[in-house]
């Protein structure tokens, strides 16, 4: 497995990749992304034309990880203020300074490399990631495992184990944890 950045030039593997079967095409990874409420009910093309947007402006959005040159899997790692719906929502923990924290919104993995730790491959390679690119912080949204809604932010445990620690509530379902750097 290689883990890379979403950039320009990778935007058409992303394109693949989400347009695959049972691909986030119907979210494009811009719900807590900027985008104008009427973009917003436009749909799957809108989402989709301002993720595509984000990434030739060279904005981080991501990284892909790749079984020898297939898109296999994604996870959504970015600065804080690149994701000004997850601030207008109040996830911050401490509504403290967003200089240096990176986020970690989602992830989606193709069925037949679930359940093998990918998404702690995944959040390994977007630490250093992060890191590589000034992070100080990183922080995430993880449900319980018997949450009925939110897995796509990940799973509580699976940060636990990489040193996370909760900080705080997304409201009643979503922990907010954090890393230091």
């Amino acid at each position: 497995m290689k883990f890379l950045p979403v950039t320009p030039d990778r935007w058409p593997d992303l394109e693949q990749f989400f347009e695959s079967r049972g691909g986030p095409k119907h979210c494009w990874c811009m719900v807590f992304r900027p985008m104008s409420s009427s973009d917003r009910r436009a749909g799957a093309p809108a989402k989709k034309h301002a993720l595509a947007q984000t990434v030739a402006a060279n904005t981080p959005v991501g990284i892909l990880a790749y079984d020898d040159d297939e898109p296999v899997a994604w996870c959504s790692i970015a600065p804080l203020e690149t994701y000004t719906n997850l601030r207008t929502r109040s996830y911050v923990s401490d509504g403290s300074d967003t200089d240096g924290v990176w986020s970690i919104a989602c992830f989606y993995i193709r069925s037949a490399y679930r359940r093998q730790g990918m998404t702690t491959q995944l959040i390994k390679a977007a630490i250093d990631y992060a890191q590589d690119n000034g992070a100080m912080v990183i922080e995430a949204y993880p449900v319980d495992y018997d949450s009925p809604s939110y897995s796509y932010m990940g799973r509580i445990g699976t940060f636990q184990r990489l040193g996370f620690q909760e900080v705080g509530m997304a409201g009643t379902r979503r922990h907010i944890m954090r890393l230091q750097l």
